[in-house]
């Protein structure tokens, strides 16, 4: 088994870099088509999801392969090769075994635990299988990891390590609410009609959403999904729009989640800036300051002069926002979508205000601002606004569909690939993972041991046709020089014969294909073709043979 993984994911790479890197179903096939024109490879399969792109391949040279697999990675994702390299991870034989077996149980997913991640796998196989780039070792390496991953999810608590990332994103959406508690009676946009977006679609109603609207370029799939929905027995309402459609239905939804395999942005900020200005939203809760130039509750004032804020409290009151390390808080008044005295283009958005109070509050907006660059950036990804979430975004494309500058819009939570990777590293790990680990651990030494074995059986299959054939060649020559022998007599020495040939063989061949099994067996296969000179290439059609015949498994019968 010479089985080469070169990859890229989100734990070896930033998501600029994935979302660049991404994979379309066109670029896949060109991709796998090339690994196998390349001189390395025999078989090949890629394995391309949200987080994740890898290129499995059986090659005859490891360096070569890795080169080869990486240029390739390179020339099909886009990215030059000198800036994918730092990134990309190899694994080979054993260890990418390995590797693959723990992405089938979804330990190495974003969210621990996962189930998603096997019909991704079973989609690269079904590729691989369908343009014939697929040989027996990518077909038993994957087959194999699918049986794995299922034998972990039923075997132990996996799942409760983790959930599908539909699952974990609501959950980030929802902050410390509970999801069902959340979605309750919220109206959902889902853009796409894919796999994903169809999990988010059913998620969705499980969790009790009141109405589904499904918006897809080809109409036919979105309302295919829209009826699976009504017909799911959740009671909820759902219906498919074309595309066109977006922007309006924007304005009447809560929550959206995208994810489409479009490589453009599929929601400008401008398109949500537009909705939540005119979508009917609850205005947020009234907050009464102590006195006429109070700051406002929760404001953190640390190194402030109190009549600086005062000031501008008294200058902003009528605007009602001020800008805090970037992030806009709510004070008295009601507010407009974006109501800080000084609006995004620099001009004063409040009338009356003097001179001297402008510049004091431009000032603090720029303390402030050198404060948000000095802050981890995942503090602004992740916290919600202080005001009511107007629309909550779920973006699980890649790359992604939703221009990432909307979480600075007040009323509008966004969470996307990123954020759920930052949120993922807090996840505490089930005490499960070290069981799946050790289930992972046994079904990697067994795989091992079968295709070693299977690598030598060839060798023993030729062995013992040789053996035949010297057993026929000796009873032809006894009816030569004794022609007086009846067929009873005959049939009793050729069947002694090849009971004493057989015997002789027997230990030396199952003790070969046992020492063949572990690890470092495999010169034993050439040392039996140069113990008993066998001739290659008979050694070769057997194995040609057995290749185009999955099912002419290794026979205990025959080898021994």
């Amino acid at each position: 088994m010479s089985l080469l993984v070169v990859g890229l994911s989100h734990r070896s790479a930033p998501v600029s870099v994935l979302e660049r890197a991404s994979l379309s179903a066109d670029a896949k096939v060109k991709l796998l088509h090339d690994t196998l024109a390349a001189e390395p490879a025999t078989e090949a399969t890629v394995l391309a999801t949200c987080n994740r792109i890898e290129l499995y391949a059986d090659v005859d040279k490891f360096h070569a392969g890795v080169a080869e697999l990486s240029t390739l990675l390179a020339q099909h994702s886009g990215v030059a090769l000198e800036e994918l390299t730092p990134y990309l991870y190899v694994h080979y034989e054993d260890r990418a075994v390995h590797h693959l077996f723990s992405v089938a149980c979804g330990l190495d997913s974003m969210v621990v635990g996962e189930g998603q991640i096997l019909g991704q796998i079973k989609d690269a196989l079904a590729l691989g299988q369908e343009l014939h780039t697929a040989g027996r070792l990518i077909n038993d390496l994957f087959q194999q990891a699918l049986r794995v991953g299922k034998r972990a999810h039923s075997e132990t608590g996996i799942d409760r390590a983790g959930q599908s990332l539909v699952t974990f994103g609501l959950e980030q959406l929802a902050v410390r609410t509970p999801v069902a508690e959340w979605a309750a009676g919220k109206r959902a946009l889902v853009i796409g009609a894919g796999s994903m977006s169809s999990l988010a679609a059913a998620t969705l109603a499980r969790v009790g959403v009141a109405e589904i609207v499904v918006a897809n370029r080809t109409a036919d799939r979105a309302e295919r999904l829209a009826e699976i929905l009504v017909a799911s027995g959740t009671g909820v309402s759902a219906v498919a729009v074309p595309m066109a459609r977006v922007a309006d239905e924007l304005t009447r939804v809560d929550v959206v989640v995208s994810c489409t395999g479009a490589t453009g942005l599929v929601l400008t900020a401008d398109d949500v800036l537009d909705a939540v200005s005119w979508g009917s939203a609850p205005d947020p809760a009234p907050h009464t300051p102590a006195g006429p130039d109070a700051a406002p509750a929760g404001l953190e004032l640390a190194g402030q002069d109190a009549d600086v804020l005062a000031r501008l409290v008294a200058a902003a009151r009528d605007g009602g926002r001020l800008a805090d390390a970037g992030a806009a808080r709510t004070i008295s008044a009601a507010v407009e979508a974006d109501g800080c005295p000084v609006g995004p283009d620099g001009r004063a958005a409040l009338t009356g205000v003097d001179a001297n109070s402008l510049e004091l509050h431009g000032t603090w907006a720029d303390q402030g601002e050198a404060a948000a660059q000095r802050q981890p950036r995942r503090s602004t990804r992740t916290q919600p606004h202080a005001t009511t979430v107007r629309l909550a975004l779920l973006d699980l494309a890649m790359p992604r569909d939703i221009d990432a500058a909307v979480h600075r819009i007040p009323g509008v939570r966004l969470v996307d690939i990123e954020s759920l990777a930052e949120a993922s590293a807090d996840a505490p790990m089930a005490a499960d993972v070290d069981a799946v680990r050790g289930i992972v651990a046994q079904e990697v030494a067994a795989f091992g041991a079968a295709q070693r074995a299977a690598h030598i059986t060839p060798t023993v299959v030729a062995l013992r046709a040789m053996a035949a054939e010297v057993v026929a060649m000796e009873v032809a020559r006894l009816d030569g020089r004794l022609p007086d022998l009846d067929e009873r007599q005959r049939a009793e020495v050729t069947q002694t014969v090849r009971r004493v040939v057989d015997k002789l063989l027997h230990a030396p061949t199952v003790r070969v294909k046992q020492l063949a099994s572990e690890p470092g067996g495999a010169g034993y296969a050439e040392a039996l073709r140069e113990l008993f000179d066998l001739d290659p290439q008979t050694v070769a059609s057997v194995s040609r043979a057995d290749a185009a015949d999955p099912m002419n498994d290794d026979d205990p019968g025959r080898a021994s």
